[in-house]
């Protein structure tokens, strides 16, 4: 523990996954906003940033708020603008089929994204809690056609406070068994996210650490491109999963306010 207690007091941000690792459901995690203040007391910073592309940032923001715990905007970052800033980075000016929430939607128009209903270029699957059979359908359907197939993010479940519910990968795994085609995965653990969060708060790989609840999302980013990474274990993850996981994290706690006994 002394050489990793080394290694976060240069740990200038915290990266922290929300769902399962900050709260559950609607539930805030005992020890969370201790945390938040402990960062602050011993010079460190954090940053929120969620694979959950069903809400936008401003929807967590006042999420957080009614748990107590008050942030500015530029405090919470998804695999939604990750989607965004890809899109417009190398699709620019394509034509977009979203499977995505009214949420989702709003921040893709916002930002000019060209959203359609019939010959997209591109087919872009997020956590799509408003998803019907239709709209699936349809998109399979792109895809058989030739349109490029883009999801924010892989993860399978999204935890709550009543057990796990269908995320992101588990629709595109649908939309995969369907057509053949799997699509090209954003969020973590992905490079494209640490090459966003890297740029989005000006600083360099040995700055950051990486604090989630999913060994394949949350603690695979730092694993696959040398950043620390803590495992939290009020989520997806249980011991169990860990002794036959290949990928381990450098430091694992039982909640989050525990690493504060490591700065």
């Amino acid at each position: 523990m002394a050489d990793n207690k080394e290694a976060l007091r240069d740990i200038k941000y915290f990266i922290l996954d929300m769902d399962g690792t900050f709260y559950l459901g609607d539930r805030l995690l005992d020890g969370s906003l201790e945390f938040i203040d402990a960062l602050g007391k011993t010079g460190h910073d954090f940053l929120f940033f969620t694979n959950n592309s069903s809400k936008n940032p401003d929807v967590y923001i006042n999420k957080l708020k009614g748990m107590g715990c008050n942030l500015e905007r530029n405090k919470v970052v998804t695999s939604g603008m990750v989607t965004i800033h890809h899109l417009k980075k190398y699709y620019k000016n394509q034509k977009v089929y979203l499977l995505g929430t009214p949420e989702l939607e709003e921040q893709f128009i916002k930002e000019g994204i060209d959203l359609v209903e019939k010959d997209p270029d591109l087919v872009v699957v997020g956590f799509d809690t408003t998803i019907t059979y239709d709209r699936l359908s349809r998109a399979c359907t792109f895809i058989r056609q030739g349109a490029t197939f883009i999801a924010t993010h892989p993860d399978f479940n999204c935890p709550t406070e009543d057990g796990f519910i269908p995320d992101c990968g588990a629709i595109c795994a649908f939309i995969t068994a369907s057509t053949g085609v799997v699509p090209k995965y954003l969020g973590k653990p992905h490079t494209e996210t640490l090459e966003f969060i890297l740029d989005y708060l000006e600083c360099g790989a040995d700055d950051i650490a990486f604090v989630g609840d999913r060994l394949y999302t949350d603690i695979a980013i730092g694993v696959n491109h040398g950043v620390t990474s803590i495992l939290v274990l009020t989520g997806e993850t249980t011991e169990e999963d860990l002794k036959e996981s290949k990928t381990q994290p450098d430091i694992i706690v039982e909640r989050l306010v525990d690493i504060v006994k490591c700065l």
